[in-house]
């Protein structure tokens, strides 16, 4: 049985993932309580695509349906979430989309800003992204002082880049920690590199130091796009966790007091 009782990070077919119900049964088979599904959920253009490719605004609807027709069949615990892509600028259309959509939970995310890509960063990119970095920084700061989501999601995405390593610097962590520290928003422990060329999760574990002193806990999300990879993340995560100086929680405390 593992330590680890909520995968709150994975997506399915209604985003870039997989099967659902085969993702339940692989979170079933490696002793989770509990799953949460979080498609990639664009409200606004972003200027890289994401809201051509992204279209779960719209289909959120349709996978709720079949969670709800499949409920007698659960073994574990599954959650209607998702991972909203934020934009200062598109803090209304959010807000009221939020509203209407009624998620269990949702994961906010940095993926863009108004002139980066972050998820898919130049890795040659060094020094000179240090201005978009603290732009990412600042759009994070945004988002937690918002208050509109549950879970901060991969905090230090940057890093995915080889050539972005030590983009963030301790005073970028710490400016994120003070901010969580005032809010009801959670950060994650995000998996999503942990079986990759990164081999760590998400943020640095260098700085887990920052939200320690500031006695912010972390919920864990594997970032799973596939049953295979829920498996081995969590597995890997089991490993490391207990390591780690921050609490780990099952549930961020909104849904906590209501499940």
């Amino acid at each position: 049985m593992t330590t680890i009782s909520y995968d709150l990070h994975t997506h399915t077919t209604y985003s870039d993932g997989w099967d659902w119900q085969e993702m339940v049964e692989a979170a079933s088979d490696v002793g989770l309580t509990g799953i949460g599904f979080t498609d990639h959920c664009p409200i606004v253009d972003d200027g890289f695509g994401r809201l051509e490719r992204y279209d779960f605004a719209d289909t959120f609807g349709e996978r709720r349906a079949e969670f709800r027709n499949a409920t007698d069949e659960f073994s574990i615990d599954v959650l209607d979430g998702a991972e909203i892509n934020w934009d200062p600028r598109a803090a209304d259309s959010i807000e009221t989309f939020l509203e209407r959509a009624g998620f269990d939970y949702t994961i906010g995310s940095v993926h863009t800003t108004d002139v980066w890509n972050v998820a898919a960063p130049e890795p040659e990119a060094g020094e000179s992204y240090r201005e978009q970095v603290a732009t990412y920084v600042d759009w994070q700061i945004e988002l937690i002082e918002s208050e509109l989501f549950d879970v901060l999601g991969h905090l230090d995405l940057p890093r995915r880049a080889p050539g972005l390593r030590e983009a963030m610097c301790r005073e970028d962590y710490e400016r994120i920690g003070d901010a969580l520290a005032e809010s009801r928003t959670v950060p994650e422990l995000n998996a999503g590199r942990l079986d990759r060329d990164l081999a760590s999760v998400h943020p640095d574990p260098t700085y887990l130091e920052v939200f320690a002193e500031r006695n912010i806990p972390f919920v864990i999300g594997t970032d799973s796009h596939a049953p295979d990879q829920l498996t081995a993340r969590v597995e890997l995560l089991e490993e490391r966790v207990e390591a780690f100086p921050v609490r780990v929680r099952a549930l961020p405390p909104r849904i906590a007091t209501v499940r």
